[in-house]
């Protein structure tokens, strides 16, 4: 599988994977703050304005969720 890193200048950047059956899930990481944003876009129907959906989590939320998937925690070490 493939995860797109996008940089969202004075945002922070979006890494995002298409699933076997075509959706579109994102997790948006802000520069700022320890906010993260799952987006979910449904490609049924690309013209309806409600069709992203959004869960906003903070880090300790978002490790959770990902600790629930089965993912390993990634550390940050200093260069």
């Amino acid at each position: 599988m493939n995860i797109e890193r996008t940089t969202l200048p004075g945002i922070g950047v979006r890494h995002t994977f298409t699933t076997g059956q075509g959706r579109r899930i994102g997790i948006v990481e802000y520069q700022v703050g320890d906010r993260r944003d799952v987006v979910h876009d449904d490609p049924d129907d690309p013209d309806d304005p409600d069709r992203m959906v959004s869960l906003t989590l903070t880090r300790s939320e978002a490790s959770a969720l990902a600790a629930l998937l089965g993912f390993p925690e990634l550390v940050a070490v200093a260069a």
